[in-house]
């Protein structure tokens, strides 16, 4: 590129060139020196840069931490987990009738619906149709606390490693069955590598993207990872890291602190977790809401505060 400080003495330089050629020369070298100028002073704009990709920081835990808890949250967090049923562990869902207010903070979600354990499966045909049962429910919970359309909801798997055939069918059933109904499916699950034997690893997402990918429709994965390293553990980066640094390329969420620690993959993070191995925003000094850390490629992951 042309400085413009030269460009204009050259332009200048041009300009009485082309008063000689009017005053001395031939047509033909009149015409010459004008597309010279042309050529020169029309260089094209520089192109736009690219926009650096941004990630978003966001909380997940079971219990809704309160209302009050919402406004040091928001300091930190751009999205909070919704679960539309009871949690593991629990048999109601305190996250019940609450998107509006967490809307009025600015929060951005992450819906979840709890995924079936394994061992409630009589077989692949049973599974299925569980899957399919499940959805239904999924997209009613979903619509009475008045989530749009196409909200990205959260399948919480909580098994490792690779799935059994009855699961895979029960996770298709409820992916199908819920589009159907409007609203978008998505897997919670473990990016984390299992050993199946001594040549073969398998993390429960990827074993989720071979079954899937070319059998059923579109889905979103939420793979969690807290070993250190990839996990900066207990951190809260102002630059948070993409979700793909889990080792899940096709990841949109990265959780990769969860709270209580687990010591066999947490001992080597470089951003410790608090005395009582939980892990707790930085403007929680009392740690009253002990909670789970993820990364995301959106502010709203789940498209829920449309």
């Amino acid at each position: 590129m042309i400085p413009a400080r030269a460009s204009s003495a050259l332009l200048c330089g041009l300009c009485a060139l082309r008063a000689l050629c009017v005053k001395y020369l031939s047509t033909i070298v009149l015409l010459a020196a004008l597309l010279l100028i042309a050529l020169i002073t029309a260089a094209p704009a520089p192109a736009p840069q690219a926009a650096a990709s941004r990630f978003y920081l966001g909380f997940d835990r079971n219990i809704y931490p309160g209302d009050a808890a919402l406004p040091l949250l928001r300091k930190t967090f751009s999205f909070a987990s919704y679960w539309l049923s009871p949690p593991p562990g629990e048999k109601t869902s305190t996250w019940k009738g609450k998107r509006k207010l967490l809307l009025s903070h600015g929060f951005g979600f992450l819906v979840l619906y709890r995924g079936r354990d394994s061992r409630e499966f009589k077989n692949a045909e049973h599974a299925r149709r569980t899957g399919e049962q499940d959805a239904v429910v999924t997209a009613e919970a979903a619509k009475n606390d008045g989530f749009p359309r196409d909200t990205i909801i959260f399948l919480d798997i909580e098994e490792g490693g690779r799935l059994s055939p009855a699961y895979h069918s029960y996770i298709q059933g409820w992916l199908w069955t819920l589009t159907t109904r409007d609203y978008q499916g998505g897997f919670y699950c473990s990016g984390m590598p299992v050993t199946e034997d001594p040549h073969t690893t398998i993390t429960t997402a990827d074993d989720i993207i071979s079954d899937l990918f070319f059998k059923s429709r579109a889905f979103t994965l939420w793979a969690y990872n807290d070993a250190c390293p990839p996990s900066p553990g207990c951190a809260f980066p102002r630059d948070p890291p993409a979700p793909s640094d889990s080792g899940i390329d096709g990841a949109t969420v990265w959780q990769f602190a969860q709270s209580p620690r687990r010591k066999e993959f947490t001992a080597h993070c470089p951003a410790k977790y608090a005395p009582d191995g939980n892990c707790y925003a930085p403007g929680d000094t009392a740690h009253k809401w002990f909670l789970d850390v993820n990364t995301a490629t959106s502010p709203d992951p789940s498209g829920g505060a449309k």
